[in-house]
């Protein structure tokens, strides 16, 4: 009993020290972010004809806050990837460590494609349709605050779902997660990623179906992917057992 409690005091210790390892890269990726965020402020800004309206002096402080805290997490990300890995590392077996070591660039990588596709792509339709909707009838000003708002609302969500692809396999290499499962209840998240297209995106078919088939591709390609890694961890696990028959045998 003293024994399972000293471990558990360690893996909470261990714990604690992973997560300030992360939130000490969080602040200091921040701080240098903070440098740099006039001139992240301006190339978000470099399509407009007019500049953006502040209602009060501490908008201005939340603004740049808020770009210097999306960027400090892009770049946080592949060190929470490796503190994670680090952490459940003992408990892996060798060729489960090497698999695991593969998601930390690719979660990095995946973000920021999320959040360039939500930019690039789903950004411009939805800021083009809505502009279309009162021209001629209003006239548009847009509130630094509500303009990123706006970009952050139609970017991050897509950085997130970007990762399905990797945290399955991730679950799936750790045996938490199986991929025959996720097949079986498609049709529950196809109902849900619908449903978050159709959250995000103006009242227009178009852009509800620009949204959503990526949306759904991306599960059916992170299930695909999931079933990769759980044969190729059944071969593996079969030939680790074999290898340890054949050691205790001789």
């Amino acid at each position: 009993m003293e024994e399972k409690e000293l471990n558990m005091v360690e893996h909470l210790e261990e714990l604690r020290t992973r997560l300030m390892i992360t939130v000490g890269s969080f602040i200091l990726f921040l701080c240098l972010a903070f440098f740099f965020v006039k001139d992240i402020y301006l190339f978000f800004t470099r399509n407009l004809t007019e500049d953006l309206i502040i209602l009060g002096p501490s908008d201005v402080v939340w603004i740049y806050f808020t770009l210097a805290s999306v960027v400090a997490i892009a770049c946080t990300i592949p060190v929470l990837s490796m503190q994670i890995w680090l952490f459940v590392k003992p408990a892996l077996k060798d060729y489960e460590r090497k698999t695991a070591l593969f998601y930390i660039p690719a979660l990095f990588l995946l973000f920021i494609a999320g959040l360039c596709f939500g930019y690039f792509v789903i950004y411009p339709i939805v800021l083009n349709f809505l502009n279309e909707l009162g021209e001629g009838v209003m006239t548009t000003a847009y509130t630094a605050e509500r303009y990123f708002k706006f970009i952050i609302n139609m970017s991050l969500p897509f950085a997130v779902l970007f990762e399905l692809p990797v945290v399955m396999m991730f679950l799936t290499s750790l045996g938490i997660l199986n991929p025959y499962v996720m097949g079986k209840i498609r049709k529950y998240a196809y109902f849900i990623l619908i449903v978050i297209a159709v959250s995000i995106t103006p009242p227009e078919f178009l852009s509800d179906f620009i949204v959503a088939v990526p949306l759904l591709l991306l599960y059916e390609i992170s299930v695909s992917l999931s079933k990769i890694v759980y044969k190729r961890k059944l071969r593996k696990e079969a030939q680790y057992e074999r290898e340890n028959n054949q050691m205790q045998g001789t």
